[in-house]
């Protein structure tokens, strides 16, 4: 089983790819986990949006097994 992670916009052009998958953790984890276990190298950039299973979730959110969780900047517009 695993988690796919997808990356949104200027984080899609940032990280050079759109998706990864992920094994699925042995232990709870979070979305700010799976960024840190996507990204080991790399802080989350500040005001990053999260959405689990196309749905707006905070950084703390508790990731399951099968799980699809998305990064993408704040959209603005005019």
């Amino acid at each position: 089983m695993s988690i796919k992670v997808v990356y949104f916009a200027s984080l899609k052009e940032l990280l050079g790819h759109s998706e990864t998958l992920l094994p699925t953790p042995t232990s709870t984890v979070s979305v700010i986990d799976i960024w840190q276990q996507a990204n080991p190298d790399l802080t989350i950039p500040s005001n990053t949006l999260a959405a689990v299973n196309m749905e707006y979730v905070s950084l703390e959110y508790p990731i399951a097994d099968n799980d699809e969780v998305a990064f993408f900047p704040p959209v603005t517009g005019g």
